[in-house]
Protein backbone atom coordinates (compact mmCIF):
# COMPACT_ATOMS: atom_id res chain seq x y z
CA UNK A 1 0.00 0.00 0.00
CA UNK A 2 1.37 4.06 -0.82
CA UNK A 3 2.65 5.33 2.31
CA UNK A 4 0.50 8.63 1.09
CA UNK A 5 -3.08 6.76 0.53
CA UNK A 6 -5.85 8.02 2.40
CA UNK A 7 -4.97 11.50 2.43
CA UNK A 8 -6.92 14.20 0.41
CA UNK A 9 -6.81 15.30 -2.20
CA UNK A 10 -5.96 11.70 -3.37
CA UNK A 11 -4.60 11.97 -6.73
CA UNK A 12 -2.16 15.00 -5.89
CA UNK A 13 -1.02 12.68 -3.23
CA UNK A 14 -0.75 9.61 -6.10
CA UNK A 15 1.41 11.28 -8.18
CA UNK A 16 3.48 12.94 -5.44
CA UNK A 17 4.87 9.93 -3.87
CA UNK A 18 5.16 8.14 -7.48
CA UNK A 19 7.93 11.40 -8.35
CA UNK A 20 9.24 10.76 -4.88
CA UNK A 21 9.48 7.02 -5.49
CA UNK A 22 12.87 8.14 -8.09
CA UNK A 23 15.93 9.89 -7.98
CA UNK A 24 15.52 13.43 -9.14
CA UNK A 25 18.22 15.65 -7.82
CA UNK A 26 19.37 18.56 -10.02
CA UNK A 27 21.60 17.33 -12.56
CA UNK A 28 20.26 13.64 -12.38
CA UNK A 29 16.26 14.29 -14.28
CA UNK A 30 16.18 11.79 -17.08
CA UNK A 31 14.54 9.04 -15.00
CA UNK A 32 11.23 11.42 -13.74
CA UNK A 33 11.49 13.31 -17.21
CA UNK A 34 10.41 10.14 -18.32
CA UNK A 35 8.03 9.54 -15.94
CA UNK A 36 6.27 12.65 -16.81
CA UNK A 37 6.19 12.00 -20.70
CA UNK A 38 4.65 8.83 -19.24
CA UNK A 39 2.02 10.39 -17.39
CA UNK A 40 1.11 12.50 -20.47
CA UNK A 41 0.60 9.31 -22.71
CA UNK A 42 -1.75 7.53 -19.54
CA UNK A 43 -3.98 10.68 -20.21
CA UNK A 44 -3.61 10.64 -23.82
CA UNK A 45 -2.39 14.29 -23.67
CA UNK A 46 -0.14 16.11 -26.08
CA UNK A 47 3.39 16.82 -24.76
CA UNK A 48 7.06 17.46 -25.79
CA UNK A 49 10.38 16.56 -24.18
CA UNK A 50 13.38 18.35 -24.70
CA UNK A 51 16.86 17.59 -24.29
CA UNK A 52 17.50 18.90 -21.67
CA UNK A 53 14.71 16.88 -20.06
CA UNK A 54 12.23 19.71 -19.70
CA UNK A 55 8.90 18.46 -20.46
CA UNK A 56 5.61 20.97 -21.79
CA UNK A 57 2.58 19.19 -21.55
CA UNK A 58 -1.01 20.41 -23.37
CA UNK A 59 -4.85 19.92 -22.07
CA UNK A 60 -7.23 21.58 -24.59
CA UNK A 61 -9.53 24.20 -23.02
CA UNK A 62 -13.03 22.40 -21.35
CA UNK A 63 -16.46 22.97 -22.91
CA UNK A 64 -17.14 26.39 -22.80
CA UNK A 65 -13.82 27.68 -22.60
CA UNK A 66 -12.36 26.90 -25.37
CA UNK A 67 -11.81 30.83 -26.49
CA UNK A 68 -10.20 31.63 -23.67
CA UNK A 69 -6.57 32.15 -23.53
CA UNK A 70 -4.30 29.25 -22.50
CA UNK A 71 -2.75 30.10 -18.42
CA UNK A 72 1.14 28.11 -18.00
CA UNK A 73 1.28 26.38 -14.65
CA UNK A 74 4.97 25.76 -14.02
CA UNK A 75 7.25 24.04 -12.10
CA UNK A 76 10.67 22.13 -11.53
CA UNK A 77 11.32 18.44 -11.20
CA UNK A 78 14.84 18.62 -9.87
CA UNK A 79 15.05 18.63 -6.04
CA UNK A 80 17.80 19.34 -3.43
CA UNK A 81 19.45 16.36 -2.35
CA UNK A 82 20.53 16.82 1.02
CA UNK A 83 20.22 14.08 3.93
CA UNK A 84 21.61 14.02 7.60
CA UNK A 85 24.86 12.66 8.80
CA UNK A 86 23.85 9.18 9.55
CA UNK A 87 21.80 8.57 6.04
CA UNK A 88 23.53 5.94 3.71
CA UNK A 89 20.64 6.30 0.98
CA UNK A 90 22.40 6.75 -2.53
CA UNK A 91 20.31 9.37 -3.77
CA UNK A 92 21.60 9.66 -7.11
CA UNK A 93 20.10 6.39 -7.77
CA UNK A 94 17.38 5.41 -4.87
CA UNK A 95 13.86 7.28 -4.21
CA UNK A 96 12.86 8.91 -1.13
CA UNK A 97 11.24 6.99 2.19
CA UNK A 98 8.01 8.64 3.11
CA UNK A 99 6.90 9.18 6.10
CA UNK A 100 3.47 10.60 6.99
CA UNK A 101 1.08 11.16 10.69
CA UNK A 102 -1.05 12.71 8.52
CA UNK A 103 -0.90 16.12 9.03
CA UNK A 104 2.53 16.13 8.15
CA UNK A 105 4.50 14.44 5.02
CA UNK A 106 8.61 14.18 5.16
CA UNK A 107 11.02 11.91 3.75
CA UNK A 108 13.20 9.84 6.66
CA UNK A 109 16.60 11.65 7.12
CA UNK A 110 16.97 13.02 3.64
CA UNK A 111 15.26 16.18 1.80
CA UNK A 112 11.95 15.46 0.63
CA UNK A 113 11.57 17.22 -3.02
CA UNK A 114 8.35 19.12 -1.54
CA UNK A 115 10.32 22.05 -3.48
CA UNK A 116 9.02 21.56 -6.00
CA UNK A 117 7.32 17.92 -6.48
CA UNK A 118 4.13 18.86 -4.39
CA UNK A 119 3.37 21.78 -7.33
CA UNK A 120 4.58 19.00 -10.01
CA UNK A 121 1.98 17.03 -8.67
CA UNK A 122 -0.68 19.44 -8.19
CA UNK A 123 -0.39 20.25 -11.99
CA UNK A 124 -0.82 16.61 -12.56
CA UNK A 125 -3.54 16.38 -10.61
CA UNK A 126 -5.58 19.60 -12.09
CA UNK A 127 -4.09 17.79 -16.07
CA UNK A 128 -5.63 14.72 -15.09
CA UNK A 129 -9.08 15.76 -13.72
CA UNK A 130 -12.23 15.90 -16.33
CA UNK A 131 -14.33 17.78 -14.05
CA UNK A 132 -12.55 20.91 -13.58
CA UNK A 133 -13.74 23.79 -16.20
CA UNK A 134 -10.65 25.53 -17.35
CA UNK A 135 -9.12 27.31 -20.21
CA UNK A 136 -6.60 26.04 -22.35
CA UNK A 137 -3.32 24.82 -20.20
CA UNK A 138 0.47 24.74 -20.85
CA UNK A 139 1.91 23.03 -18.26
CA UNK A 140 5.56 23.56 -18.09
CA UNK A 141 7.93 21.30 -15.98
CA UNK A 142 11.81 22.86 -15.91
CA UNK A 143 14.90 20.87 -14.64
CA UNK A 144 18.05 22.22 -12.52
CA UNK A 145 16.56 25.12 -11.80
CA UNK A 146 18.15 24.57 -7.69
CA UNK A 147 21.32 24.83 -9.62
CA UNK A 148 21.19 27.83 -11.69
CA UNK A 149 17.77 27.67 -13.15
CA UNK A 150 19.09 26.13 -16.65
CA UNK A 151 16.15 23.88 -17.30
CA UNK A 152 14.30 27.41 -17.77
CA UNK A 153 16.92 29.25 -19.98
CA UNK A 154 17.07 26.02 -22.08
CA UNK A 155 13.09 26.15 -22.27
CA UNK A 156 11.91 26.48 -26.36
CA UNK A 157 9.21 29.35 -26.04
CA UNK A 158 8.64 28.53 -29.55
CA UNK A 159 5.23 26.72 -29.25
CA UNK A 160 3.84 28.75 -25.84
CA UNK A 161 0.88 30.20 -26.90
CA UNK A 162 -0.03 31.63 -22.72
CA UNK A 163 0.96 35.28 -21.48
CA UNK A 164 -0.18 34.45 -18.16
CA UNK A 165 2.52 32.09 -16.19
CA UNK A 166 2.09 30.56 -12.61
CA UNK A 167 5.39 29.71 -11.17
CA UNK A 168 3.73 27.36 -8.13
CA UNK A 169 7.37 27.51 -6.41
CA UNK A 170 6.76 30.23 -3.66
CA UNK A 171 7.19 29.95 0.16
CA UNK A 172 3.92 31.65 1.51
CA UNK A 173 0.13 30.92 0.90
CA UNK A 174 -2.01 33.65 -0.37
CA UNK A 175 1.09 35.26 -1.48
CA UNK A 176 1.61 36.27 -5.21
CA UNK A 177 5.46 36.48 -6.02
CA UNK A 178 6.31 39.45 -8.93
CA UNK A 179 9.74 40.77 -8.30
CA UNK A 180 13.53 39.41 -7.41
CA UNK A 181 16.95 39.89 -7.08
CA UNK A 182 19.25 38.43 -9.65
CA UNK A 183 21.98 35.26 -8.52
CA UNK A 184 25.26 33.67 -9.27
CA UNK A 185 27.32 31.41 -8.68
CA UNK A 186 31.37 32.16 -8.64
CA UNK A 187 34.09 28.93 -8.69
CA UNK A 188 36.74 30.34 -6.53
CA UNK A 189 40.51 28.57 -6.61
CA UNK A 190 43.44 29.29 -4.54
CA UNK A 191 46.80 27.74 -5.31
CA UNK A 192 48.43 24.95 -3.03
CA UNK A 193 51.06 22.42 -2.83
CA UNK A 194 50.89 19.69 -0.87
CA UNK A 195 53.94 18.84 0.93
CA UNK A 196 55.37 15.94 3.04
CA UNK A 197 54.74 16.78 6.79
CA UNK A 198 57.55 15.42 9.40
CA UNK A 199 57.58 16.31 13.46
CA UNK A 200 53.74 17.50 13.63
CA UNK A 201 50.73 16.30 15.44
CA UNK A 202 47.93 15.87 13.49
CA UNK A 203 44.02 16.83 13.93
CA UNK A 204 40.73 16.55 12.52
CA UNK A 205 38.43 19.50 13.44
CA UNK A 206 35.14 18.90 13.07
CA UNK A 207 32.13 21.48 13.02
CA UNK A 208 28.61 19.76 13.16
CA UNK A 209 25.32 19.77 14.79
CA UNK A 210 24.13 23.09 12.52
CA UNK A 211 21.01 24.15 11.38
CA UNK A 212 21.92 24.83 8.00
CA UNK A 213 18.88 25.94 5.35
CA UNK A 214 18.43 27.31 2.05
CA UNK A 215 20.66 30.53 1.41
CA UNK A 216 17.71 31.86 0.10
CA UNK A 217 14.91 31.92 2.27
CA UNK A 218 16.78 31.45 5.36
CA UNK A 219 19.92 33.70 5.39
CA UNK A 220 18.11 36.12 7.32
CA UNK A 221 18.27 33.59 10.68
CA UNK A 222 21.66 34.08 11.92
CA UNK A 223 22.73 30.60 11.21
CA UNK A 224 26.02 29.51 11.29
CA UNK A 225 28.20 28.46 8.45
CA UNK A 226 29.96 25.79 8.56
CA UNK A 227 32.47 26.80 6.43
CA UNK A 228 32.92 30.50 7.39
CA UNK A 229 33.25 29.54 10.70
CA UNK A 230 35.68 26.62 10.26
CA UNK A 231 37.76 29.62 8.42
CA UNK A 232 37.77 31.33 11.63
CA UNK A 233 38.76 28.72 14.19
CA UNK A 234 41.10 27.65 12.17
CA UNK A 235 42.44 31.21 11.12
CA UNK A 236 42.42 32.08 14.92
CA UNK A 237 44.25 28.55 15.63
CA UNK A 238 46.50 29.74 13.00
CA UNK A 239 47.52 32.95 15.39
CA UNK A 240 47.89 30.45 18.66
CA UNK A 241 50.13 27.93 16.97
CA UNK A 242 52.36 30.02 14.16
CA UNK A 243 53.12 26.89 12.26
CA UNK A 244 49.63 25.45 11.66
CA UNK A 245 49.49 23.71 8.16
CA UNK A 246 46.39 22.69 6.50
CA UNK A 247 46.20 19.69 5.52
CA UNK A 248 42.87 18.71 4.28
CA UNK A 249 38.97 20.66 4.58
CA UNK A 250 35.73 19.73 3.09
CA UNK A 251 31.91 21.49 4.31
CA UNK A 252 28.78 21.57 2.05
CA UNK A 253 27.41 19.80 -0.46
CA UNK A 254 25.55 22.73 -2.37
CA UNK A 255 26.29 26.38 -2.94
CA UNK A 256 22.27 27.23 -2.36
CA UNK A 257 22.69 25.41 1.24
CA UNK A 258 24.04 27.05 4.49
CA UNK A 259 26.90 24.63 5.09
CA UNK A 260 25.71 22.37 8.65
CA UNK A 261 28.74 20.24 8.78
CA UNK A 262 32.76 20.98 7.51
CA UNK A 263 35.60 19.53 8.73
CA UNK A 264 39.32 19.77 8.29
CA UNK A 265 42.60 18.43 8.86
CA UNK A 266 45.65 20.31 10.38
CA UNK A 267 49.05 19.61 11.39
CA UNK A 268 50.83 21.57 14.35
CA UNK A 269 54.13 21.47 15.98
CA UNK A 270 54.41 18.57 18.23
CA UNK A 271 54.16 18.91 21.93
CA UNK A 272 51.57 21.91 21.65
CA UNK A 273 48.60 18.55 21.64
CA UNK A 274 47.44 19.74 25.26
CA UNK A 275 47.39 23.28 24.06
CA UNK A 276 45.52 22.45 21.25
CA UNK A 277 42.63 20.57 22.16
CA UNK A 278 41.91 23.01 25.07
CA UNK A 279 42.06 26.02 22.34
CA UNK A 280 39.42 24.15 20.58
CA UNK A 281 37.70 23.60 23.81
CA UNK A 282 37.45 27.06 24.63
CA UNK A 283 36.31 27.97 20.96
CA UNK A 284 33.34 25.24 21.39
CA UNK A 285 32.05 27.47 24.27
CA UNK A 286 32.52 30.87 22.47
CA UNK A 287 31.12 29.44 19.82
CA UNK A 288 27.81 28.06 21.72
CA UNK A 289 27.41 30.99 23.54
CA UNK A 290 27.64 33.31 20.39
CA UNK A 291 24.76 31.42 18.19
CA UNK A 292 22.71 30.53 20.87
CA UNK A 293 19.23 30.68 20.28
CA UNK A 294 19.72 30.27 16.12
CA UNK A 295 22.15 27.81 16.40
CA UNK A 296 22.32 25.84 19.64
CA UNK A 297 23.22 22.36 18.50
CA UNK A 298 26.88 23.86 17.21
CA UNK A 299 29.58 21.87 18.65
CA UNK A 300 33.17 22.09 17.75
CA UNK A 301 35.34 18.91 18.18
CA UNK A 302 38.93 17.59 17.83
CA UNK A 303 40.59 14.69 17.60
CA UNK A 304 44.07 12.92 16.88
CA UNK A 305 45.12 11.63 13.61
CA UNK A 306 48.08 11.05 10.78
CA UNK A 307 48.93 13.68 8.53
CA UNK A 308 51.78 12.69 6.39
CA UNK A 309 51.22 15.87 3.90
CA UNK A 310 49.67 19.46 4.22
CA UNK A 311 50.33 23.01 2.53
CA UNK A 312 53.00 25.09 3.45
CA UNK A 313 53.09 27.50 6.46
CA UNK A 314 52.68 29.98 4.20
CA UNK A 315 50.07 29.00 1.94
CA UNK A 316 47.80 28.24 4.85
CA UNK A 317 48.46 31.41 6.07
CA UNK A 318 47.12 32.90 2.49
CA UNK A 319 44.23 30.72 2.68
CA UNK A 320 43.13 30.88 6.00
CA UNK A 321 43.19 35.20 5.80
CA UNK A 322 41.20 34.81 2.30
CA UNK A 323 38.53 32.53 4.37
CA UNK A 324 38.38 34.25 6.97
CA UNK A 325 37.89 37.72 4.54
CA UNK A 326 35.16 36.22 2.27
CA UNK A 327 31.78 37.86 2.94
CA UNK A 328 28.85 35.31 3.73
CA UNK A 329 25.28 36.14 4.71
CA UNK A 330 23.11 39.30 4.31
CA UNK A 331 24.58 41.98 2.49
CA UNK A 332 22.02 44.79 2.49
CA UNK A 333 18.19 44.59 2.76
CA UNK A 334 16.01 45.95 0.60
CA UNK A 335 13.97 49.04 1.35
CA UNK A 336 11.16 48.91 -0.89
CA UNK A 337 10.38 45.37 1.41
CA UNK A 338 10.69 45.89 4.87
CA UNK A 339 12.29 42.67 5.81
CA UNK A 340 13.58 41.52 2.51
CA UNK A 341 16.82 40.10 2.24
CA UNK A 342 18.49 42.23 -1.10
CA UNK A 343 21.99 41.01 -1.15
CA UNK A 344 23.87 37.83 0.68
CA UNK A 345 26.17 35.48 -0.08
CA UNK A 346 26.70 32.11 0.94
CA UNK A 347 29.96 30.42 0.86
CA UNK A 348 28.06 26.63 -0.15
CA UNK A 349 31.07 24.15 -0.59
CA UNK A 350 34.96 24.29 0.90
CA UNK A 351 37.22 21.71 -0.56
CA UNK A 352 40.81 21.45 -0.71
CA UNK A 353 41.75 19.52 -3.85
CA UNK A 354 44.72 18.40 -5.98
CA UNK A 355 46.30 22.01 -5.95
CA UNK A 356 44.70 23.77 -3.76
CA UNK A 357 41.29 24.83 -1.93
CA UNK A 358 38.23 25.41 -4.18
CA UNK A 359 34.82 27.05 -3.02
CA UNK A 360 31.49 27.58 -4.10
CA UNK A 361 29.30 30.84 -3.75
CA UNK A 362 26.29 31.47 -4.62
CA UNK A 363 25.72 35.50 -5.06
CA UNK A 364 22.56 36.40 -4.55
CA UNK A 365 22.47 40.23 -5.60
CA UNK A 366 20.45 43.11 -6.96
CA UNK A 367 22.72 45.19 -9.24
CA UNK A 368 23.19 47.70 -6.99
CA UNK A 369 25.11 45.31 -5.08
CA UNK A 370 27.13 43.24 -7.90
CA UNK A 371 30.23 44.78 -6.65
CA UNK A 372 30.26 42.33 -3.90
CA UNK A 373 30.92 39.72 -6.55
CA UNK A 374 34.16 41.79 -7.74
CA UNK A 375 35.18 41.86 -3.35
CA UNK A 376 34.90 37.72 -3.91
CA UNK A 377 37.16 37.48 -7.52
CA UNK A 378 39.70 39.87 -6.00
CA UNK A 379 40.22 37.48 -2.68
CA UNK A 380 40.41 34.18 -4.79
CA UNK A 381 41.52 33.47 -8.21
CA UNK A 382 38.09 32.78 -10.10
CA UNK A 383 36.54 33.66 -13.46
CA UNK A 384 35.32 36.99 -14.09
CA UNK A 385 31.75 37.51 -12.60
CA UNK A 386 28.87 38.93 -14.77
CA UNK A 387 25.36 39.23 -13.26
CA UNK A 388 23.03 37.39 -15.30
CA UNK A 389 19.60 38.91 -16.98
CA UNK A 390 17.49 36.28 -15.10
CA UNK A 391 15.94 37.31 -11.54
CA UNK A 392 15.65 40.90 -13.31
CA UNK A 393 18.85 42.31 -11.30
CA UNK A 394 16.57 44.53 -9.43
CA UNK A 395 13.59 45.06 -7.19
CA UNK A 396 9.99 46.17 -8.96
CA UNK A 397 7.47 47.47 -6.35
CA UNK A 398 3.61 47.04 -7.44
CA UNK A 399 1.42 49.34 -7.59
CA UNK A 400 -1.45 47.83 -6.73
CA UNK A 401 -3.21 44.99 -5.19
CA UNK A 402 -4.75 41.87 -6.53
CA UNK A 403 -8.28 41.54 -6.80
CA UNK A 404 -10.53 38.11 -5.40
CA UNK A 405 -13.26 36.83 -5.06
CA UNK A 406 -12.24 35.05 -1.48
CA UNK A 407 -9.66 37.50 -0.73
CA UNK A 408 -6.44 39.78 -0.97
CA UNK A 409 -3.20 37.94 -1.92
CA UNK A 410 -0.33 39.82 -1.23
CA UNK A 411 2.71 41.06 -2.99
CA UNK A 412 6.07 39.90 -2.66
CA UNK A 413 9.75 40.54 -3.69
CA UNK A 414 11.97 37.62 -2.90
CA UNK A 415 15.53 37.11 -2.25
CA UNK A 416 15.83 34.40 -4.64
CA UNK A 417 16.93 34.45 -8.31
CA UNK A 418 14.33 31.41 -8.79
CA UNK A 419 11.28 33.22 -10.71
CA UNK A 420 11.22 30.72 -13.18
CA UNK A 421 9.76 33.03 -15.67
CA UNK A 422 11.37 32.25 -19.62
CA UNK A 423 10.95 35.67 -20.49
CA UNK A 424 14.54 36.36 -20.09
CA UNK A 425 16.14 36.56 -23.77
CA UNK A 426 13.30 34.78 -25.84
CA UNK A 427 10.50 35.44 -27.59
CA UNK A 428 7.65 35.27 -24.92
CA UNK A 429 7.17 39.21 -24.98
CA UNK A 430 3.95 40.31 -23.03
CA UNK A 431 3.59 37.35 -20.94
CA UNK A 432 2.48 38.26 -17.07
CA UNK A 433 4.58 36.08 -14.45
CA UNK A 434 3.77 35.81 -10.76
CA UNK A 435 4.65 33.18 -8.59
CA UNK A 436 1.04 31.40 -6.55
CA UNK A 437 1.80 28.07 -4.59
CA UNK A 438 2.27 26.41 -1.24
CA UNK A 439 5.73 25.18 -0.72
CA UNK A 440 6.46 23.00 1.97
CA UNK A 441 7.71 25.25 5.12
CA UNK A 442 11.25 23.92 6.13
CA UNK A 443 11.96 22.00 9.18
CA UNK A 444 15.82 21.84 10.20
CA UNK A 445 18.39 21.43 8.33
CA UNK A 446 17.87 18.60 5.49
CA UNK A 447 14.83 17.40 6.72
CA UNK A 448 11.52 19.33 5.00
CA UNK A 449 8.13 18.54 5.68
CA UNK A 450 4.83 19.41 3.76
CA UNK A 451 1.76 20.69 5.49
CA UNK A 452 -0.88 18.21 4.21
CA UNK A 453 -3.73 20.94 5.21
CA UNK A 454 -1.64 23.38 3.11
CA UNK A 455 -1.52 20.36 -0.13
CA UNK A 456 -5.51 20.45 0.62
CA UNK A 457 -5.84 24.18 0.12
CA UNK A 458 -3.15 24.26 -3.11
CA UNK A 459 -5.42 21.71 -4.91
CA UNK A 460 -8.94 22.50 -4.26
CA UNK A 461 -9.32 24.49 -7.29
CA UNK A 462 -12.74 25.12 -8.60
CA UNK A 463 -12.44 26.28 -11.49
CA UNK A 464 -9.05 27.11 -13.69
CA UNK A 465 -9.75 30.43 -15.30
CA UNK A 466 -9.34 34.09 -15.54
CA UNK A 467 -9.21 34.31 -12.59
CA UNK A 468 -9.96 31.17 -10.19
CA UNK A 469 -6.22 29.43 -10.43
CA UNK A 470 -5.86 27.82 -6.53
CA UNK A 471 -7.84 27.68 -3.27
CA UNK A 472 -6.36 29.25 -0.32
CA UNK A 473 -8.53 29.99 2.89
CA UNK A 474 -6.86 29.49 6.65
CA UNK A 475 -7.57 25.94 8.21
CA UNK A 476 -7.08 24.82 11.63
CA UNK A 477 -4.39 21.35 10.50
CA UNK A 478 -6.56 19.10 12.51
CA UNK A 479 -9.33 19.76 10.00
CA UNK A 480 -7.54 19.44 7.25
CA UNK A 481 -10.14 16.87 5.83
CA UNK A 482 -12.94 19.27 6.42
CA UNK A 483 -11.53 22.47 4.79
CA UNK A 484 -14.04 24.09 2.40
CA UNK A 485 -13.01 25.27 -1.21
CA UNK A 486 -11.67 28.61 -1.43
CA UNK A 487 -11.21 29.99 -4.81
CA UNK A 488 -8.50 33.61 -4.95
CA UNK A 489 -7.64 35.29 -8.28
CA UNK A 490 -4.72 35.68 -10.34
CA UNK A 491 -3.92 38.82 -10.45
CA UNK A 492 -2.14 40.28 -13.67
CA UNK A 493 1.64 41.01 -12.81
CA UNK A 494 2.07 44.87 -13.03
CA UNK A 495 3.82 46.33 -15.61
Amino acid sequence: MAVLSGLKPEKVFDYFEKLCSVPHGSGNTKIISDMCVGFARELGLRYRQEPCNNVIIWKDASAGYEDSAPIILQGHIDMVCAKTDDCTKDMSVEGLDLVTDSEWVWADKTSMGGDNGIAVAMILAILADDTLAHPPIEAVFTVDEEVGMDGAFALDCSDLKGNKLLNLDSEIEGVFTVSCAGGMRADCHLPGVMEPVTGMAGYTVTLSGLKGGHSGADIHLGRASGNQVMGRVLYSGMKRFPDLRLAAVSGGQFDNVICSRCEAAVAIPAGNEKAFEDFIREFDAVLKNEYAGCDDGITLACAGTEVTAAVSAETTDVMLHTLLALPQGVQAMSVDFPGLVQTSLNLGVLRLEEGGPAGSRHCRVCRRYCYRTGQVSRLAVCPPVRVPRHGGGGLSRPDRQGCGGGGYPRWLGVRAADREDPRPGRDFHGAGAARCAFRPGAAQCAVHRADVCAAVRGAQAQQIGYGIVSSGEAVRRTRFAASPPFCCNYARMPS
